[in-house]
């Protein structure tokens, strides 16, 4: 195996560590995999800097609040790009949010340094309407 091929794989070992650490709730192991210049983008929202980032993603280390990722495709374009494809689950209490992602990571020293992700808010909102939906009428 060539070099340029170990350093793809682990790229993509540290994308899919960093949503797994997130899923058990094993925040600060993931935010170990977060460079300290960390930049997180989403769709039409204002960017986040590594710091509110990381006290963001603290903020799952509640028991009524989780987080989960169906990874659907991961790939990298190089040993700094991961692209995913993935549905992501959000949740407060009984409600589940579940929508659609595309995710673009870049890596700098093995850590994530861009987190940008790319969602239809069409689509976020029909997730949290069936969401709503699902939690109401599961406890009748």
């Amino acid at each position: 195996m060539s070099e340029q091929t170990e350093l793809t794989e682990d790229a993509i070992v540290t994308v899919r560590e960093f949503f797994t650490a997130l899923e058990l709730g094993a925040v600060e192991e993931a935010l170990e995999l977060l460079h300290p210049d960390l930049v997180w983008k989403n769709t039409s929202l204002p960017d986040v800097g590594g710091g509110l980032a990381r006290r963001i993603l603290r903020g799952l280390n509640r028991d009524r609040i989780g987080f989960a990722a169906r990874m659907h495709h991961i790939a990298a374009e190089d040993d700094n790009v991961v692209l995913t494809d993935r549905t992501d689950i959000l949740r407060v209490g009984p409600l589940r949010v579940a929508f659609w992602v595309a995710g673009t990571f870049e890596l700098r020293d093995g850590r994530i340094i861009l987190w940008h992700d790319h969602f239809s808010w069409e689509n976020f909102l029909r997730g949290t309407a069936v969401g709503v939906w699902r939690a109401i009428f599961s406890r009748a």
